[in-house]
């Protein structure tokens, strides 16, 4: 017999659909001629409280800190017991010949697996294989369990994914304990509760630090105005505006009269140096015009599609990957845990069965006015020498698109459900249309050794803007780029948010002389960053390795993050939860509450690098090491066991 289990019962159900196998339900699992599939629902088996290895442990004293067993202990979690039986009776029978582990194919997944595998001691004799998929298509399905492989190639990952989670548990437990006991009654004090208990996490902790950091900075901006200088210049054509910027020649170079070089700190200074440049001539010194082309952006992973979601639907990173899980699960796109924004050189060979699927199932009226476009101007599907794909970009899964698939389920989905769906097949019909093109023109005005820049540009070909340009926008795009086609270009706010007819450039001429119409001083005010909202914060995470400063260690862990793909939306949810964070329902912005405030400032004082990106970024760095076997696990766990000593006894001393 062969034996498969997945991570969840709908799972299982989309494998046996896949397998042909008779339908025959018994109590936690089917079995049919050949073959027994079963399921775990979720985690089955977990770490065991600090209490079960010492019933003194129960108890948050220092002189039980810190905690770090040297066997660690797991056990079943009390409400799937029953289920946890079924999956251990079935490994162990006899007549199982091949296990399939067919868990979520990720770090998480490997470990949900590896602990039951662990706890349930299955059948010495039966050899056990990992069945890794990118969906949940049939075909998909049968590849996976046709190329799977001996488990122990997996090994590495499991060692990752235990790694992780004893090193959750060990910072979490004792630095959560040692910083309750020292400062939880002051910090109670402090907002008016009578007791608190100070939760700390490797991940969490550097989250709530990005945020109050965020939140201060903004609180203490100081707004300070500037004023800009703006040239009208012309000619018989017609007339157009220019910034002054402070240049090498000028006399103002390096001067403490200016803001940031491109302004004056003051009013009458501004009234001053504009008299100055009374009755000087106006010569176009540089003059610039191109074609830019712009190229659709690459795919959805995970963290884009969750802010992305965020802009357009107002919800929280978590409620997207639900959303997202429940289309995988459906069959309609490939796997949501992924970092990868790219495909692999075989999927892109592959990608026309994906694109056929959406033309036959997919009733959207505009995705298929869309891939009818392509059909009829014969857009290219050849991807494979494009920026989207990349075989070096891809550790477990590519990014996320449509199957091409599960169209049976579609029409039941709940709206939301269908709008990220739309969402991510429009992200993927963009990669195959041409790139958006546009006229540019840079001007350099010189006035006396004083440089005054124009820049602008315009849309003379939508290219994949028709597919991803929201309605109205593309509607004024196509009537941009039809005026371009009657020669007759429109008015476009260049670079500098300075709208200019782009129809006058046309006739300027590099070292001609152009009339000064006249000078105006235009206020504008430095701004403060902005907060983040939930989805934003989810970018910041993935990408808060390239924030370190250090430039060798940023090379060090280039591509390391806080957190991963998979926990990310949890991490924020869990900040919510224990009220260390709020999260406007409306706008998604996320604000600390002055209790998070107060455990941060705690943080701060005793123990700083916790809320540091560089941290925590290079502690993934070093799980994604062992999972590569690039570091061994036993390297990991002796630094951070010395990390947690030496933390402990700087702490001690400290109070």
């Amino acid at each position: 017999m062969k034996l498969l289990i997945t991570e969840k019962p709908s799972v299982a159900m989309e494998f046996a659909k896949a397998l042909k196998i008779n339908m025959n339900r018994k109590d936690g699992y089917i079995e049919s001629d050949g073959w027994i599939i079963t399921w775990c629902v979720g985690h089955l088996v977990t770490m065991s409280y600090p209490e079960v290895y010492d019933e003194k442990l129960k108890f948050w004293r220092l002189d039980t800190l810190p905690f770090i067993p040297t066997e660690w202990k797991y056990e079943i979690i009390p409400n799937v017991q029953k289920q946890f039986n079924i999956v251990q009776r079935l490994l162990q029978r006899e007549d199982v010949e091949e296990i399939y582990n067919a868990g979520d194919s990720g770090r998480e997944g490997e470990y949900i697996q590896r602990l039951v595998y662990m706890m349930a001691k299955p059948n010495p004799k039966a050899q056990i294989k990992r069945v890794w998929i990118d969906s949940q298509t049939e075909e998909e399905i049968k590849r996976g369990i046709r190329e799977a492989k001996n488990q122990s190639e997996y090994d590495s990952l499991a060692d990752s994914a235990y790694l992780r989670a004893k090193e959750d548990y060990l910072i979490g437990i004792n630095f959560s304990r040692l910083l309750t006991i020292i400062y939880g009654r002051r910090v109670a004090s402090k907002i008016n509760e009578e007791k608190i208990s100070i939760s700390v996490g490797r991940v969490m902790t550097c989250v709530l630090g990005m945020i109050v950091s965020r939140e201060r900075e903004i609180r203490n901006f100081v707004k300070t105005k500037y004023y800009k200088i703006i040239g009208e210049f012309g000619n018989t054509d017609g007339s157009f505006k220019a910034e002054w910027r402070v240049n090498e020649k000028s006399k103002l170079f390096e001067s403490p009269k200016l803001y940031n070089d491109s302004g004056f700190k003051k009013e009458n200074e501004a009234k001053e140096f504009i008299a100055s440049l009374a009755g000087k001539k106006a010569i176009i010194s540089e003059l610039k015009k191109s074609k830019q082309k712009e190229n659709a952006p690459l795919l959805f992973n995970l963290a884009e599609i969750q802010n992305e979601c965020t802009k357009r639907f107002k919800i929280k990173p978590d409620e997207t990957l639900d959303v997202i899980q429940n289309l995988y699960e459906k069959k309609l796109v490939t796997y949501p845990r992924t970092d990868a924004r790219v495909l692999s050189t075989a999927v892109a060979k592959e990608i026309s069965k994906n694109l056929n699927g959406l033309m036959r199932g997919y009733k959207d009226e505009e995705v298929q006015n869309l891939l009818k476009k392509m059909v009829d101007e014969k857009y290219s599907t050849n991807l494979v020498k494009t920026k989207y794909v990349n075989d070096s970009k891809i550790t477990d899964h590519y990014a996320i698109i449509p199957t091409g698939q599960g169209y049976e389920n579609y029409e039941k989905l709940p709206e939301l459900h269908k709008k990220v769906y739309n969402t991510i097949v429009k992200r993927f019909i963009a990669i195959f249309y041409p790139p958006a093109e546009y006229n540019k023109v840079n001007v350099v005005v010189d006035v006396e050794n004083e440089t005054f820049i124009a820049s602008g540009k315009v849309c003379i070909s939508q290219g994949y803007l028709e597919v991803l340009r929201p309605q109205n926008k593309a509607k004024k795009s196509t009537s941009n780029a039809q005026n371009v086609e009657n020669n007759s270009e429109s008015s476009k706010e260049s670079e500098d948010g300075i709208e200019n007819n782009l129809e006058v450039f046309k006739s300027l001429k590099k070292g001609q002389e152009i009339l000064v119409n006249n000078y105006e001083i235009k206020e504008a005010e430095t701004t403060p960053p902005s907060r983040y909202n939930s989805g934003s914060l989810i970018l910041a995470m993935e990408n808060a390795g390239k924030l370190i400063e250090d430039e060798e260690l940023r090379e060090q862990i280039k591509g390391a993050g806080i957190g991963t793909s998979a926990t990310r939306g949890e991490i924020i949810k869990k900040l919510e939860k224990i009220k260390y964070i709020d999260i406007n329902s409306k706008t998604q912005i996320v604000t600390p509450t002055q209790k998070g405030e107060a455990i941060y400032d705690v943080v701060n004082f005793s123990m700083p690098d916790m809320l540091n990106a560089k941290l925590t970024a290079s502690w993934e760095k070093g799980l994604d090491l062992v999972a590569k076997k690039e570091i061994k696990p036993d390297e990991f766990m002796t630094k951070l066991v010395n990390y947690i000593n030496s933390k402990f006894n700087k702490l001690i001393v400290k109070t």
